[in-house]
């Protein structure tokens, strides 16, 4: 399959960059910065730029969106970064007739959601942030796009990525980068229309969210956060971070004025 990555030189985005060529997929990055070699190419530039997105999206047959700021920001630079962008790629697919899209959503979309019982990808919208806010927003526009553009499209509420969880919280809450190169790859490979929502963690022990939707559309994670238990220290923040979906971005952040 031909993908365009956007946000390819980032921490997920080069996992992917180097998991789904090893799969078999014909990659294009796009990134503010340069980056390597790719059988599409790589083009340096912002995906809000209607010309950039244009020339991203052409002859590619999906998305895989990744790009946007990670950190806290007021609520239009959240926006601009987050729901703007997607807009920006769904309207250059629309008319280059790209008809899926995955989206690299947020567990902080629901991130005020208190832990307890094992959350579904039914639970209302509850964002922690405005960057939840953002992803929440971008995951109703993906939805929008589905429903009246015929754009299919998997918005991935990713947990903790990194090489190995490092605290309590991710016990519960850590995917493994080769679980994330799984992930995308089924969620690319799904031929299942419309919008869906997966939980984007490993098939980790403690887990808090349902794993079912994804392994729904062929997601089957292979690592578990509790391989690596005995080297996460416990901490005197753990049960705050532990009290709601969001951890830190609840027990720590500060909501400022929104403008």
């Amino acid at each position: 399959m031909k993908v365009l990555v956007t946000g390819a030189a980032g921490s997920i985005g080069r996992t992917l960059v180097r998991g789904l060529s090893g799969l078999g997929h014909e990659l294009r990055g796009l990134d503010l910065v340069d980056g390597p070699a790719l059988p599409l190419g790589w083009l340096v530039g912002d995906c809000l730029d209607p010309a950039v997105a244009d020339e991203a999206v052409a002859r590619v047959d999906a998305v895989v969106h990744l790009a946007g700021n990670p950190n806290e920001a007021s609520l239009p630079e959240s926006l601009e970064s987050h729901v703007q962008t997607t807009g920006r790629l769904l309207e250059a697919m629309r008319s280059h007739g790209v008809s899926r899209m995955v989206y690299a959503s947020s567990n902080h979309a629901v991130g005020h959601t208190p832990s307890g019982e094992v959350l579904t990808v039914g639970a209302r919208p509850r964002p922690d942030t405005y960057y939840g806010v953002a992803k929440a927003s971008a995951e109703a526009l993906l939805s929008l796009y589905a429903d009246r553009r015929g754009i299919g499209s998997v918005a991935l509420r990713i947990g903790s990525f990194g090489d190995r969880p490092g605290s309590v919280r991710e016990l519960s809450t850590w995917l493994s980068p080769d679980d994330a190169v799984r992930m995308v790859d089924a969620a690319l490979r799904s031929t299942e229309p419309g919008f869906h929502v997966l939980y984007g963690i490993s098939a980790n022990t403690r887990a808090w969210w349902d794993l079912g939707p994804g392994r729904a559309l062929g997601y089957d994670p292979q690592d578990d956060a509790e391989t690596y238990a005995d080297g996460v220290t416990p901490g005197p923040d753990d049960e705050a971070q532990n009290a709601y979906v969001g951890g830190p971005h609840v027990s720590q952040l500060q909501l400022p004025p929104a403008f």
